[in-house]
């Protein structure tokens, strides 16, 4: 009995490990419930249950004599579909029979340790560059592209800075896109950018939380009201946040 316990915890561990890979990589909640229970009921536990939030996650397993259940905690969130998709495919392998437990955990301690993030110049550049090209997708001219690269590039490095110093989210996009707005009109008022209004736009939609707002309808639409109604609240902050930064530049200097 004691050898029966002690594998259900560790299923559970297994599943609980998954489910917080693909929860801190931006995974839907839906999809960290259906993963979660298909690798216990590979490894032999049908009955089982789990709430997941985007701050935590409840798994139970029920048992011929008891019903166990863990918990865990999360608190950073962040965007890699990479791992998301990592996880994705050991849980095939696990429900296909090609994986054993130990080697499940194995496999997902991996992925966790993994930093699988861009070097952080190359994020820069990559922000820079979006922001240009946003800027000409929303019907902007060729003569802001320079612009919008400077005014996003340097929004996205002072919202990672301000957030590794202050980790609070909203604070960080705040001040980035008060910059972006400041460096937008400084470009337009000494004559290297033109159309303030598509220099803007297109530098902020680096900070524009597109993951959050589909993942929190598409919750919404799996019937996972809690998850989808605080991944919407969380779009919605950020989105204040960096309206609120371009509204104060544009309202003070009497744009």
């Amino acid at each position: 009995m004691k050898n029966q316990a002690s594998q259900t915890y560790e299923i559970m561990e297994v599943c609980l490990l998954a489910g917080k890979i693909m929860l801190q990589s931006g995974g839907e909640t839906y999809r960290v419930e259906d993963t979660m229970m298909r690798i216990a009921a590979s490894f032999g536990i049908e009955n089982t249950h789990s709430y997941v939030t985007p701050t935590g996650i409840i798994f139970s397993a029920e048992g011929s004599e008891e019903t166990k259940t863990k918990l865990i905690r999360i608190s950073e969130r962040s965007t890699d579909l990479k791992k998301v998709a990592m996880v994705n495919s050991i849980s095939r392998r696990i429900s296909s029979g090609e994986v054993t437990l130990l080697e499940a955990l194995g496999l997902l301690n991996e992925i966790d340790s993994l930093d699988m993030t861009f070097p952080f110049m190359v994020q820069v550049a990559a922000a820079s560059s979006a922001s240009g090209c946003f800027m000409i997708m929303l019907n902007g001219g060729w003569n802001d592209f320079i612009p919008a690269m400077i005014s996003g590039g340097l929004g996205y490095l002072s919202f990672v800075y301000v957030h590794r110093f202050v980790p609070i989210k909203f604070f960080s996009e705040f001040l980035a896109s008060f910059l972006i707005g400041l460096l937008s009109l400084l470009l337009v008022k000494i004559g290297i950018g033109h159309q303030l209004d598509k220099i803007i736009i297109g530098s902020v939609m680096t900070l524009v939380p597109g993951l959050l707002i589909t993942n929190a309808v598409r919750d919404l639409m799996a019937g996972h009201l809690v998850s989808g109604l605080s991944k919407g609240a969380e779009a919605f902050l950020t989105a204040f946040a960096i309206g609120s930064g371009i509204a104060i530049v544009l309202a003070f200097l009497k744009v």
